[in-house]
């Protein structure tokens, strides 16, 4: 996985890890690779739905101010639901100065993407949104593609993506942002949603119809957000099956519609996500989008790498 051993802290800030064969794969392949993981007990830990008590789950973020020296990465164990309790009681502050340009890259996505952007938009950490452990380090068949770009986004102060996508011609750069679209759109109105000018979402879904990401894109247009937008980059949007009442109606459509009504590009393909392969994107750094006919690229800068 990585040529130099690495300090893992886990964190479980979301939904009880209802796969605790795959946790604990994931952790004895990041052993077997020579990485340190700690605190590997929470992830046996539950309340409800919960990987554990609202205040458990909060120590878990707020605690990371009290842990010296600093881990190397701090890794969320899965998502699920839970991390929207937590926003009003984050230590930002204490959080800034522990994280903020720190050499320790905070890692997860799904339901930790409500985290990311709270952090982002009220302290300023950058953070990478990319597997975790049960998911994605604890697969059945470990993505080769998943960990090569996980190791290469956490140490390389500057980072291209490629992909194929549908045909066009753009050319924008800005803040690159987003994550799970869901958690995004939950975050409408509320202290913790990033005000980002100029900027390129990045978004992605799991088990949601393509009737509900238009809802959601619409209700982001709605609120103004889209019109801040230079670019929107879609990846994968899995987990849903159309029925003889949608009629043609696919992601496709909804593409297309937000075009249409914003006149933002809308760059899809990307490999990012719920996805076996993802690639791991940070999140508040500087990108550079680029689409010759199908070829696309992002040139990823300004974000903080392991030493």
């Amino acid at each position: 996985m990585a040529t130099i051993p690495r300090t893992i802290h886990l964190v479980a800030p979301s939904g009880y890890c209802h796969n605790p064969a795959a946790a604990a794969r994931g952790v004895a392949r990041l052993q077997a690779a020579g990485h340190r993981v700690e605190n590997s007990g929470i992830i046996a830990r539950r309340e409800q739905r919960f990987a554990g008590s609202d205040s458990q789950r909060l120590a878990d973020i707020n605690g990371l101010t009290q842990l010296n020296p600093l881990p190397d990465i701090i890794l969320a164990v899965r998502g699920g639901y839970g991390a929207t309790r937590l926003l009003p009681h984050l230590h930002y502050d204490a959080l800034r100065a522990c994280l903020a340009d720190a050499p320790a890259a905070l890692c997860g996505h799904s339901d930790f993407t409500a985290i990311q952007l709270a952090l982002l938009t009220q302290s300023g950490i950058v953070s990478f949104s990319g597997p975790m452990l049960a998911g994605n380090f604890g697969a059945e068949v470990l993505s080769d593609f998943t960990i090569e770009h996980f190791w290469r986004a956490l140490t390389s102060p500057k980072l291209t993506l490629e992909w194929t996508t549908v045909s066009q011609q753009v050319q924008v750069s800005g803040t690159v942002w987003g994550g799970n679209l869901a958690m995004i759109a939950s975050l409408i109105g509320t202290p913790w949603m990033p005000e980002i000018q100029d900027g390129i979402l990045v978004i992605e879904d799991v088990n949601e119809h393509p009737f509900r990401i238009e809802r959601m894109l619409l209700q982001l247009h709605q609120s103004g957000i889209l019109s801040r937008q230079n670019a929107i980059i879609t990846g994968s949007f899995s987990g849903t099956t159309s029925t003889d009442y949608d009629n043609g109606y696919d992601f496709t459509s909804v593409w297309n519609l937000i075009r249409d009504l914003t006149g933002i590009p809308v760059i899809t393909g990307l490999p990012f996500g719920h996805s076996a392969d993802t690639v791991t994107l940070p999140l508040g750094s500087r990108g550079v989008l680029t689409v010759a006919d199908s070829a696309a690229s992002l040139q990823l800068s300004g974000y903080p790498v392991l030493r």
